[in-house]
């Protein structure tokens, strides 16, 4: 264990002197590849070229077009790969790899630029670069200063740093990340809520002017239903919600005789909405924060198009806290309906208590 702390304290020390040392040519860098009008082609081989590897995918899911060449296989045929508007990212820490030197003249002909991560300042990579971004010195963590473990930490850490200021410079935003995201929970966490919600048509309706008993005959749905009714005006316009807790409330009170009553005496009308065109990831924080189990979704006329349902919402992850959603009373007044700073996409409806 004190083995393994002294060694990454080891890499975190040398992290410190990489970003205590970058300098001008790391923002030449970037300028050069926001302004590139082709591909990112990332380089290297060995331990440096599976650094390269995953730099490679980091750019191109951040919003700069990258791909990665393999040096040995540059040298039987995927020069071709390299186009005249492309920029080249070459990783080796010597800065002397044969089959990196032997390309050098063939990459740099071939291509509109190139940048290199080295230890080597004076190396025949550093040399041919049009850009060298310079390693600190700095010793391995194996015992031997043998085994890639430090530098190619360091290489890591400066090819992220790379594409994130790239990533920034050319506006990347969430809808971006989310257009070449969509597999996976992250895909889901990106979507937006039309993609997930239950459509109007699968949703239990009523009408403002119903009885409560008249609500939950005609919005009976079949199969799994949602725990709430919305309700309407003759504009079809969302004024209320009534709850399976409201129900409950009106049985445990014994007030039977209200089931003849119109339902808007008893729906609840403070209540939360969200946006069509919404992420879900808004839809996720508005029912974590306010603990609901339902969350309509509106139009700009404030007309439901579907609704959002916890049980729809099940393998998502919830939060970046981690924290679940409240089995509790659902649409119930809480010390949380003062929270105003949520998502510019919460929609809160009837007067604040």
């Amino acid at each position: 264990m004190e083995r393994g702390r002294s060694i990454i304290d080891h890499g975190t020390e040398a992290l410190k002197r990489l970003a205590s040392g970058l300098d001008d040519e790391f923002s030449i860098a970037v300028d050069r590849i926001v302004q590139m009008r082709g591909a990112l082609i990332v380089s290297g081989i060995g331990k440096a070229g599976l650094v390269g590897r995953k730099l490679s995918a980091t750019f191109a899911s951040t919003g700069t077009r990258s791909h990665f060449l393999h040096p040995a296989e540059a040298l039987h045929g995927d020069l071709g790969c390299i186009g005249s508007t492309d920029m080249l990212l070459i990783l080796s820490n010597s800065g002397t790899t044969r089959e990196i030197v032997d390309l050098l003249p063939i990459l740099t002909r071939r291509s509109a630029g190139l940048i290199a991560i080295t230890s080597g300042p004076n190396s025949p990579l550093a040399r041919a670069a049009d850009v060298s971004l310079i390693l600190p010195p700095m010793r391995e963590a194996c015992r031997h200063n043998l085994a890639p473990t430090t530098s190619t930490l360091a290489m890591l850490a400066l090819g992220d740093a790379l594409a994130m200021v790239v990533s920034e410079a050319k506006g990347f935003r969430t809808d971006d990340f989310a257009e070449l995201h969509p597999g996976g929970a992250l895909g889901r966490k990106l979507a937006i809520v039309d993609e997930v919600m239950r459509p109007l048509s699968d949703c239990r309706v009523g009408r403002i002017e119903a009885t409560i008993r008249e609500t939950l005959v005609e919005a009976s749905k079949p199969g799994r239903r949602s725990g709430a009714v919305m309700i309407l005006d003759s504009d079809q316009r969302l004024q209320g919600i009534f709850t399976d807790s409201d129900l409950a409330r009106i049985l445990e009170q014994r007030c039977e005789s209200e089931l003849d009553q119109p339902v808007a005496t008893r729906m609840t009308t403070h209540f939360s909405a969200i946006e069509a065109g919404a992420r879900l990831n808004d839809a996720i924080s508005i029912m974590t924060h306010r603990k609901i189990s339902e969350l309509p979704v509106i139009n700009d006329r404030d007309q439901p198009v579907g609704m959002i349902d916890i049980t729809d919402l099940l393998g998502i992850e919830t939060s970046s806290d981690g924290k679940s959603l409240s089995s509790g009373d659902r649409h119930q007044d809480s010390e949380d309906d003062e929270w105003l700073d949520g998502p510019s996409t919460l929609r809160i409806f009837g007067p604040l208590r």
